[in-house]
Formats: C-alpha cells, sequence, structure tokens
C-alpha cells in the first residue's frame, strides 16, 4: 500500500439522534491520513454507529464532519467510495459456509467488475488478472494472512478460523479495494492478551501503509492511537479533548456486572438498527 493515499479524518460537535434520543454527540477530533484512530467508551455509548457515521453509512444529524476533505453527512457516496469496513458484526460478516479462498475469489471478482472504473473492463484479461492477484497478495501480506499457516490451507472453513484469523481475512478483503481509510468494530473483542497485541500490531502496519484506520475498541492501544471517547463524563460536558484525544492510560470506564453489559451492548446495536432505518428515511 503506497503512502499518502490515506484520508485524514476530523469531526466537531459531530452527533447523531435516532427514535429514542442522542444516539452519540459532542465528538470532536482531528486525525491525519495514515492515522490509527481508536474509537472508545462504555457499551451503549454509540462507538459502532459513530463508526458508520464516519464511512458514510450512517447519517448524522448535527455538528460536522469531514473525510479526505468530503463533508458529512452533505457528502456520504463520495465518503463510502474511499472508505471500507473490515469486520462490523451484523453489518458485513463472513460468510461461515465458504472457504477462505472462496472468501477471497468472490470479493476479487466483485473488486474487478464494479470497484474500478468501466475503461478498466477493456484491458486484456490476462492483464486484468494480473492486476488482480498482485492487489490480493498485497492485502494479504499487509493484514497477515499467510494461507498455508491455516488448518486446511485456503480450504479452511471460515467457520473453523480462530478470532484472530478473522480479523486478518477481513481486512485483507476490505484492503483489495486500497480505500483511504478502513473501519473495524470490536477490534479487541474475546481475543487473549497475545491476541489483542497482534491485532494492533496488524492495525499500525496498516496505517504506517497509509491507509487511516478508524477502530472501535473497549480498550485503547498503549500509545499510538488518536484516541475518541464516546459517553464518558468529562469536565464541562465534552465528549472529547479538543482535539479528540486522551491520554491511552486514563481509566477507562468498564461495565460492572457481564448481564449490565451485555444489556448495554444490545441497546447500542439496536439503537444503531433504528438509526440506520431512520437515516434511509432520510
Amino acid at each position: 500500500m503506497a503512502h499518502g493515499r490515506g484520508a485524514a479524518v476530523s469531526a466537531a460537535d459531530f452527533g447523531l439522534t435516532g427514535p429514542r434520543g442522542p444516539v452519540f454527540d459532542g465528538v470532536g477530533f482531528t486525525a491525519g491520513a495514515g492515522s490509527l484512530i481508536a474509537v472508545t467508551g462504555p457499551s451503549g455509548s454509540g462507538r459502532t454507529c459513530l463508526l458508520l457515521a464516519l464511512t458514510g453509512r450512517m447519517k448524522a444529524g448535527s455538528g460536522r464532519a469531514e473525510v479526505a476533505g468530503h463533508p458529512l453527512p452533505k457528502r456520504l457516496a463520495a465518503v463510502r467510495r474511499i472508505t471500507a469496513l473490515g469486520p462490523v458484526p451484523g453489518v458485513n460478516d463472513l460468510d461461515p459456509a465458504l472457504t477462505v479462498t472462496e472468501q477471497l475469489r468472490e470479493r476479487v471478482l466483485l473488486q474487478r467488475r464494479f470497484g474500478g472504473p468501466l475503461r478498466g473492463l477493456l484491458r486484456p484479461r490476462r492483464e486484468r488478472a494480473a492486476a488482480s492477484r498482485e492487489r490480493l497478495q498485497t492485502a494479504l501480506d499487509t493484514a497477515g494472512l499467510d494461507l498455508d499457516a491455516l488448518p486446511r490451507g485456503g480450504r479452511t472453513a471460515v467457520r473453523d478460523l480462530g478470532r484472530l484469523e478473522e480479523l486478518r481475512l477481513s481486512m485483507a478483503l476490505a484492503l483489495l479495494g486500497e480505500p483511504g481509510l478502513v473501519a473495524v468494530d470490536d477490534v479487541d473483542l474475546k481475543l487473549s492478551e497475545a491476541e489483542r497485541a497482534a491485532a494492533w500490531e496488524l492495525l499500525r502496519t496498516v496505517a504506517d501503509g497509509g491507509t487511516t484506520v478508524l477502530a472501535v475498541c473497549s480498550e485503547p492501544p498503549p500509545e499510538g492511537a488518536v484516541v475518541v471517547r464516546t459517553g464518558a463524563a468529562r469536565p464541562g460536558g465534552a465528549q472529547t479533548g479538543p482535539d479528540g484525544s486522551a491520554p491511552a492510560a486514563e481509566a477507562h470506564e468498564d461495565a460492572d456486572d457481564a448481564d449490565d453489559a451485555e444489556k448495554d451492548e444490545k441497546d447500542e446495536k439496536e439503537g444503531a438498527e433504528d438509526a440506520l432505518a431512520e437515516a434511509s428515511r432520510a
């Protein structure tokens, strides 16, 4: 991935209100191209909705934001064209019935047919195939997905992948389109400490390659990320600092009870669905 492809992202008093009230509000930050942006906050504080809003998949209703100079929510389609979703549960889940090779082949074919200008279809078939193979190999290398290391190689079923391998596959699929920004939800969910470190190392590699990364997490990495907090009680009512960042070592509010956390997560997902429905009517 070439340096300089990343999309700069900024927001000021950015917010979204659904049928049940505010989903997230008061979000403000600035991140340059090729940044690693960690979105964190209590369960149910609108982290997933913020991710969808900043990638043009959901229409925010207050404040402003820009992605690669495109204002939101005015230019949703333009932002969607230059962004891609990594794993976002309930939005772009991998197909468990496919093998890893089949999942990759499907995305390559879709990318070849719909991911570029129509004049690209006029290129000789051999030339197009070679370009697709090169793009695929670059995506796999960047995501750190070694097909030969999987239990059955490329024939390994998606359902048999571990959580970290799923992340690598989803990132490879997203990177095939050479986006300016890749968004990832629940990046550290159900990962061991070692796997969590490996996941952040993967995302740093993508960002170091020039692609901006927006990652929702329960706990941000200790360094190297622009940290954006949703729903946190901060002095003066501000949701984030003036540039959206906060010390990664600052105490993070966790759920005191597993049942409460599960209920909050369910409420957030329902809020996202409500907001998506509202956006579709806008």
